[in-house]
């Protein structure tokens, strides 16, 4: 046998080996920046308060709950909702604009997290129990912003320990499994990516066009990853029920979401700045790098 067909046959293994190892590292970078952001941001504590926080704010959020609230409070008082849910709801809705609501928003949103992490990395906690909030630090930390703007009785206003729960049983055996598998993907998916496409660049008989074939799949990943963000959202509104505000619910969605898609397009823009980079290099590079024309020799002197 000729050494060229041979040569011929390497070269196209070759080829087909690189193409494989970019097509993973492609595919390893949208799910790298989803298990990221699901591990280290939705799952710190602090990060997750602050994303929150601006909800406060938000008309739709205030709104639903001064609904919420104020229809629970309304049954409390004369069962029916009838004649005293108005006047309730309104009271509610200006409380909402005060900051002793913003105060309680942070502490319930830093109770719930709070409670939830420790449920989801807590291996000797039984499975049959619900994952439960006590509301005494909230109510404190309203009682405290209450006071000190000057509000009469503020400092009467009881403290109980009241249990909520927040998390069924079900849900959180679901929910502690998937936690796992992404606190795993969330370190070596990264490590993955990134030796797939030294990988397939180094083994590609063309490495300027495996790192332009890398840059695109990049950018496709980015692209693919918002997509699913924006369809993650139409899915996630249309399955809640009828008694939750979507409005509200498309707020959060979007809070929570918003590093995503910031991650999202950021890969999308680096992949297409590297691959027009490489291709410009690739075009006009040789011009750049050839010796200047000789000019006309001067006249020796006579």
């Amino acid at each position: 046998m000729s050494p060229r067909p041979a040569h011929a046959r390497a070269l196209r293994l070759r080829g087909a080996l690189s193409a494989a190892l970019i097509a993973l590292c492609c595919l390893f970078v949208p799910l790298s920046a989803l298990s990221a952001w699901a591990t280290y941001g939705l799952a710190d504590t602090g990060r997750y308060v602050r994303t929150m926080a601006p909800l406060a704010g938000d008309p739709a959020v205030r709104d639903a709950v001064a609904d919420t609230v104020g229809d629970e409070v309304a049954d409390r008082i004369d069962g029916t909702q009838g004649v005293m849910g108005p006047f309730v709801r309104d009271a509610v809705r200006s409380f909402t604009q005060t900051d002793a609501f913003r105060a309680g928003w942070d502490a319930a949103n830093r109770a719930v997290h709070d409670a939830v992490l420790h449920a989801l990395r807590d291996d000797d906690r039984p499975r049959t129990d619900p994952v439960t909030v006590d509301l005494a630090p909230v109510t404190t930390r309203i009682k405290d912003q209450l006071a000190d703007e000057n509000l009469p009785l503020a400092r009467r206003i009881p403290v109980r320990h009241t249990a909520v729960a927040v998390l069924a049983p079900g849900d959180l055996d679901r929910l502690r499994k998937g936690y796992d598998v992404l606190e795993v993907a969330a370190l070596w998916l990264p490590i993955a990516a990134v030796a797939f496409a030294v990988a397939g660049i180094t083994v590609a008989t063309c490495r300027r066009r495996a790192i332009t074939a890398t840059a695109l799949g990049t950018a496709l990943g980015g692209a693919l990853l918002a997509a699913a963000v924006a369809v993650g959202r139409r899915l996630t509104l249309s399955d809640l029920p009828a008694s939750v505000s979507r409005p509200a619910a498309g707020a959060v969605y979007d809070a929570l979401t918003a590093t995503l898609r910031t991650a999202s397009w950021l890969l999308v823009t680096l992949g297409l700045a590297v691959a027009l980079t490489t291709w410009l290099t690739g075009r006009y590079g040789h011009r750049l790098r050839r010796p200047p024309s000789p000019g006309t020799p001067a006249p020796t002197p006579q």
